[in-house]
């Protein structure tokens, strides 16, 4: 498990959080598979107490599921969850852009462009671990313009149920979101078009919801 590391003995239940999340999003812990507080706790080099409060996070936000006294394991991907999830991230994103397009200043639009050239570097040559970080770091930008800490946590939590499903689509041979959808985004942003930048926006999300329609 590559994702599965020692961390740092700072933040401890973030960081154990955040591990074990990547590591589920990644398909490296399967659904079904159950997880054990001592087992996690040994390959992180952590006590149990983080790595408990790790697995109730992950409970909460729908990745683990557990019964007391039995069993604490990772959730199957369901589809109809993935596209309640992505139909309220794109909410999330389009709030974001109407807000954070207006504050972008130029050294934001090029940290997008520099973004959007590694997701189409990644995407043509099928590496999917870095284009979703190249994706993510270009709808950041947006979110920290935006400054809304009630839609930022919104999108942090329910995006890893997304891309769980994005990684298997990818795998099964589907296609990365656009590049061309992302630079019609910066072009918006760059011009301060907000409303241009919120119907792009829409149409990536909706691709996303689109996705879980696959099923």
């Amino acid at each position: 498990m590559g994702t599965i590391r020692p961390v740092p003995r700072t933040l401890l239940r973030d960081q154990a959080y955040a591990s074990i999340r990547d590591a589920i999003v990644a398909g490296e812990i399967e659904p079904g598979a159950v997880v054990r507080d001592a087992e996690f706790a040994e390959r992180l080099g952590l006590s149990r107490a983080p790595v408990r409060e790790a697995f109730a996070r992950l409970v909460d936000e729908g990745l683990l599921e557990s019964k007391p006294q039995s069993y604490t394991r990772v959730t199957a991907v369901v589809v109809a969850e993935v596209r309640d999830a992505a139909a309220v991230v794109g909410a999330m994103h389009e709030l974001v852009v109407r807000v954070g397009v207006p504050r972008l200043r130029e050294a934001d639009v090029e940290v997008m462009r520099a973004a959007n050239a590694r997701f189409a570097s990644a995407v043509r040559v099928g590496d999917v671990d870095a284009a979703l970080r190249a994706d993510d770091e270009l709808h950041d930008v947006l979110v920290r313009a935006g400054g809304n800490v009630a839609a930022a946590a919104t999108i942090a939590r329910y995006t890893p149920l997304i891309r769980r499903l994005e990684r298997r689509r990818f795998g099964e041979g589907g296609n990365c979101r656009s590049a061309g959808l992302h630079e019609q985004l910066i072009e918006a942003c760059a011009d301060g078009d907000v409303d241009g930048a919120v119907r792009v926006t829409a149409e990536i999300w909706r691709g996303l919801e689109g996705l879980a329609d696959g099923d």
